[in-house]
């Protein structure tokens, strides 16, 4: 095999792998720029939309197989499946990823000439809306979408607010496209063409610096007392009965040393259901609490009757709030595909029981359109875990709220980079919304997000502690929390038709000769 086609896969794959370096915790958010840029120069002079593909999915297994692979601590170390399986899974998980650059790379090749400036400008938009793919098909999978790695202080994270992170990442992409056609000018030595080039990533940048400066949101009421609980419960011991006491007990210490009116404890806080939680451990949050006047929401899983025709009862993921406030649950709807929820479980679920061991596999997914919890006299918009990473399912809860509140438990990924990530996601999430993030997780990342992404404050990493802030709600609406991910879709659509049209116009003018 030659070097000429060696080389252009690999310097695909060393293009997704560092990648990763782009978002947390390694923070460099300019290198997208590059990295696209390589690969869009590449897909530039692929000669067929196979060899096209082919290059994208050498990009995905990048990105994915370095950015993903804390998968491995989950299935592996806690789920105890063997290492093989779990090298073989996580393998196949990489190579399904990595089918939609693959696929963006197909479909700018097949609309575009190679060589021309409409086929980076294709690619910009294809590889958005194969983002896009990736995040909704089989219920999503949108972690490492290229947008999070300008959150929060990127030159282009204001776009946002306006929609949605895919927006951010379509501004990346164009970004990149410019980056790679002055590739080929500066080849050229056309100066004019490097200049116009110049002056439109220009304008990308000042529209970004811009947007900045505009207050979607305003504030709203007093400054609230929050409490944010990390119980740093090792996942060893979470889920053994004979460490349930000492949970109890932890949990409780934590709560009645904590100041905050709102007091916010990790996903599956108690990890049972809630009839086997002592009746003087409710008690105990509940009186607290009420001598606050606030709430604290805990969670915990919760069941009801089966439905009509089966014979299991429904088990919920669920953040319930006691306190002044009335009785609520938030239960969850997002579930983790092959952990929470099975697909084809009468087939699928022995299979993994046989090879995998996760507490309570097989939930049942709460409503899609839950309202908020009126919790410390706020409306606060919940969500559990990797819900968080779906900026357009969170949208109706969002507008009803005026803070949002995240749980999670990243304890499952150890000390990997997964923890860091899922928090650059929820900063996301603030900056989408123009509300402020609360995170209580079990082993870190906890932490207070402001409505501009920035962390104000958070706990150090694998501790026992409560994290103090005061925070107020927001109002009003971002555009982003109007319109959706639709104009980020719009965008890319008419990127990508755009250079299907010049395409088909210049092929009928040249027959029609």
């Amino acid at each position: 095999m030659t070097a000429g086609r060696v080389l252009p896969p690999l310097a695909a794959l060393a293009a997704g792998a560092a990648t990763v370096f782009a978002f947390a915790p390694f923070d460099l958010g300019v290198l997208p720029f590059a990295t696209l840029a390589v690969l869009f120069w590449l897909w530039q002079y692929a000669p067929t939309a196979r060899a096209a593909a082919w290059l994208g999915f050498a990009f995905g297994i990048g990105l994915f197989g370095a950015g993903v692979s804390w998968l491995y601590v989950a299935i592996r170390t806690f789920g105890g499946m063997p290492a093989p399986l779990a090298a073989l899974a996580i393998g196949c998980l990489v190579a399904y990823l990595a089918l939609w650059p693959a696929a963006a790379g197909w479909l700018a090749a097949r609309v575009a000439a190679p060589g021309s400036f409409a086929r980076v400008l294709a690619a910009a938009g294809a590889f958005t809306l194969a983002e896009w793919l990736r995040g909704t098909v089989f219920t999503g999978f949108p972690w490492l979408a290229t947008g999070y790695a300008q959150v929060p202080g990127g030159a282009l994270a204001a776009f946002a607010p306006v929609g949605g992170i895919f927006l951010v990442s379509l501004a990346v992409a164009l970004v990149a496209a410019l980056v790679s056609e002055a590739f080929g000018a500066i080849g050229r030595a056309a100066q004019r063409e490097l200049a116009l080039l110049a002056l439109a990533a220009a304008a990308l940048f000042v529209a970004g610096s811009a947007l900045r400066a505009v207050a979607w949101t305003h504030p709203a009421g007093a400054p609230l007392a929050v409490s944010l609980v990390q119980g740093n419960v090792a996942e060893d011991d979470k889920f053994d009965p004979g460490f349930r006491q000492a949970t109890f007990d932890r949990y409780l210490k934590l709560v009645a040393a904590s100041r905050g009116r709102l007091v916010v404890l990790p996903e599956s806080s108690f990890p049972m259901f809630s009839d086997e939680i002592p009746d003087d451990v409710l008690l105990s949050l509940i009186r607290t609490a009420i001598a606050r006047d606030g709430d604290v929401l805990a969670g915990m899983f919760t069941a009801l009757p089966p439905r009509a025709g089966q014979r299991e009862p429904r088990v919920y993921n669920t953040v319930v709030a006691l306190g002044a406030s009335d009785l609520q649950f938030y239960r969850k709807h997002h579930l983790v595909p092959f952990g929470e929820a099975i697909p084809f479980e009468s087939i699928v679920r022995p299979l993994m029981d046989s090879v995998l061991a996760i507490p309570l596999a097989g939930q049942a997914r709460g409503s899609a359109s839950q309202p908020p919890l009126f919790v410390a006299g706020h409306h606060v918009a919940v969500d559990i875990c990797y819900e968080d990473a779906f900026g357009g399912e969170m949208i109706a809860s969002a507008r009803r709220a005026d803070l949002l509140v995240n749980v999670t438990n990243d304890a499952w990924y150890g000390h990997s980079i997964a923890a860091r990530q899922h928090n650059q996601i929820a900063a996301a999430r603030a900056l989408e919304s123009g509300r402020p993030m609360l995170r209580a997780t079990n082993t870190g990342i906890t932490s207070a997000i402001g409505t501009d992404g920035r962390v104000i404050a958070e706990l150090p990493w694998f501790t026992t502690g409560v994290l103090e802030v005061s925070v107020r709600g927001y109002a009003g609406d971002t555009p982003y929390l109007k319109i959706g991910d639709s104009l980020a879709l719009v965008l890319a659509l008419v990127l990508v038709a755009g250079a299907a049209a010049g395409r088909i116009g210049r092929e009928s003018r040249a027959s029609a000769r």
